[in-house]
This record gives C-alpha cells, sequence and structure tokens, in this order.
C-alpha cells in the first residue's frame, strides 16, 4: 500500500531513460531519492531536476557491475538520506549486433552491467532491509524477459536471467515470510536515449520496436509497483501482453514472425551515425546530458490503457463479474 510518509529510494541507472523519469517521479511526491549511474553530466542534472521538484538528491556515480563500490553507495545513501525504504534497479548497457558479431568481453561487460548489476543492487539492499524486516526492491524488466527477439541476444539474455533470479528470490522472501518485498515491471519499448549510446553494429540508426512509449509511462508504474509490492509483477502496454500471450501459446510461429520482422524492425531507414558514443565502457553522459527522453518524441505514446487495467484488476473482475451476472440473469429471463 502506498506510504504516509516521505520515503528513501534508490534508482540505479539515473541519468537518463526510464531510471531518469523514476527519479523525478518519486521526487515530486518529496521522497529522498539517491542516483546511482556512471555518468557525471547526465547524473548531475538528473540531481537538480530531483532539487527542482523540492526533494532531497544524492547523486553518486557507480559502476553498478562492481559489487564492492555499489555496497559503499549503499553505505553512503544511508549514512546521508537515511534508511533505505526503496531499491528500484535499471542500470543496463547493451549491444545492438547479431550475436556471432558480439566480442566475448563484450557480451561478458552487459551480462555484467545489466544482470549482475540488478544482483549486484538487491544484495545491497537486503542487506539493510532484511534486518528491519520491512523495504521493496522493484527490478525494472522487459517483455524480453520472456520473449528473445534478433540483434539483442547480450539484453535479452540478462533480463531472462534478471527474471529467474527475481522470482527465486521472491519464493524465499514468502517461505521466510519476510515483509521485504520484491516485484518486477516488464515495460514495452521505451523511447530513451539507449538507442543514441548503445554499442550498435547495424548499418542503420536502431531504433525500438512500435509502439512506443515515453519514459514517464514506464516511470508510473515503476510508482505504482513500489506502492504496491505483493504483486509478482505488472506488464506495461498492449504490445507487451501480447507478446507475452502469443510467446506462451504459439513460440514457434513467432520465432518466424521476427525472423522476418525483427531485423528491419529495429532500425530506421537512416544511416548509423559514425559518430554515435557507445556506453559500454565508459559513459556516453560523461560530459553530455541526453535527459530521459530518446529521439523519437514524435512516435512515442503518453499512456498506457493496459498499464491502468493492470494496476485495477479488482476493478475489471467486479465489472466482469457483474456483466455476466446481468447477461445470466437476461438469459434466464428469456428461458422464462
Amino acid at each position: 500500500m502506498p506510504q504516509d510518509r516521505q520515503r528513501v529510494v534508490v534508482v540505479t541507472g539515473a541519468s537518463g531513460g526510464i531510471g531518469r523519469a523514476t527519479a523525478r517521479a518519486f521526487a515530486k511526491r518529496g521522497d529522498s531519492v539517491a542516483l546511482l549511474a556512471r555518468g557525471e553530466a547526465g547524473l548531475e542534472a538528473a540531481a537538480e531536476e530531483v532539487r527542482a521538484a523540492g526533494a532531497r538528491a544524492l547523486p553518486i556515480s557507480v559502476d553498478m557491475a562492481d559489487h564492492a563500490a555499489v555496497e559503499g553507495a549503499a553505505a553512503e545513501v544511508e549514512a546521508t538520506l537515511g534508511e533505505i525504504d526503496v531499491w528500484v534497479n535499471v542500470a543496463f548497457s547493451s549491444v545492438f549486433a547479431r550475436f556471432v558479431d558480439i566480442e566475448p568481453e563484450e557480451f561478458e561487460r552487459t551480462t555484467q552491467v545489466s544482470y549482475l548489476g540488478y544482483v549486484n543492487g538487491t544484495r545491497s539492499a537486503l542487506r539493510r532491509m532484511l534486518p528491519r524486516d520491512r523495504g521493496t526492491v522493484v527490478q525494472v524488466g522487459s517483455a524480453l524477459a520472456y520473449r528473445g527477439i534478433p540483434l539483442q541476444s547480450a539484453y535479452c539474455g540478462s533480463k531472462h536471467a534478471i527474471q529467474g533470479f527475481n522470482e527465486s528470490l521472491r519464493v524465499e522472501l514468502l517461505h521466510d515470510h519476510s515483509n521485504v518485498h520484491v516485484t518486477m515491471v516488464q515495460m514495452p519499448a521505451v523511447n530513451t536515449p539507449q538507442f543514441q549510446w548503445v554499442l550498435s553494429r547495424l548499418p542503420r540508426q536502431a531504433q525500438p520496436v512500435p509502439p512506443i512509449y515515453q519514459p514517464e509511462v514506464a516511470a508510473d508504474a515503476v510508482i505504482y509497483a513500489a506502492d504496491h509490492p505483493r504483486r509478482r509483477e505488472y506488464w506495461v502496454g498492449g504490445s507487451t501482453a501480447l507478446t507475452l500471450a502469443a510467446n506462451a501459446i504459439a513460440p514457434g510461429v513467432l520465432d518466424r514472425y521476427l525472423a522476418r520482422t525483427g531485423f528491419k524492425g529495429q532500425q530506421t531507414d537512416e544511416p548509423r551515425s559514425p559518430d554515435q558514443p557507445a556506453n559500454l565502457w565508459e559513459p556516453a553522459d560523461a560530459e553530455k546530458d541526453f535527459g530521459a527522453r530518446g529521439m523519437f518524441d514524435d512516435q512515442s505514446r503518453s499512456r498506457s490503457l493496459q498499464l491502468w487495467a493492470s494496476q485495477h484488476h479488482g476493478v475489471l473482475g467486479a465489472v466482469g463479474a457483474a456483466t455476466l451476472g446481468v447477461a445470466a440473469a437476461s438469459l434466464a429471463s428469456r428461458r422464462r
């Protein structure tokens, strides 16, 4: 349930994209926000947005793949802002390329940041939350946690790993009757700067597969999940629901569909810029702030009906039951 006090929230990957929008959303509620990311320019700009919303901000430059550094960041958060109530894992990196074109060290680095970064963040959060028997960890996932697509093998592998890790941890907490909760939010395609700074070997500019949503939609889902963490996961966007349903019913058909459409659908008609940065090894926003949104504003949606439905299962269930009741009564009346 929603909290009646200001909380201390940690957001990883907070310098851009979903992490940036999420940090702003928590700040608007008055929560103190610790922002963890690598890029100094993006990190400080995000912290200024938190302060402008009237909340306390603590920017910390940290590589989420470094477990010791993450543990140090968590200690700094509690020493400066107070006990951590919510930890949101968002930080990731990736490579846009065929698997055979990704070097071993690039795949390993992607896994270290995008999967082990979540593990490191969760571990540091639980070390503090479990002794107090309270707190919430929100894992920002993707439809790709269930359904792999071409040209994103490293990213899809990491999201699948997070899904399995989170399920295992959730069951352990349930076994212990813990009041610490973990939940996961599966995202659709989102208009973030990743398509401008992820290492790419594609001939054309990478793009999210439409329909595309603004990062603020994703942030709203994260906020709701943090307030209602007993649900095991949330789906954002009709495309996420359709993808997961299709993958459960006919994964082979989906394989063939993606083989036909997945390469072209993830690229625009424009050639990839030879000057595009790559944030795999070094942050792309070390000296330049990219903000929360990417380059696809004109194609992006600012709301999700499916997200509302995901958050209001009870209302929809009651409406459905009432509708069935009316239909049954009408049918009985006709028979009489």
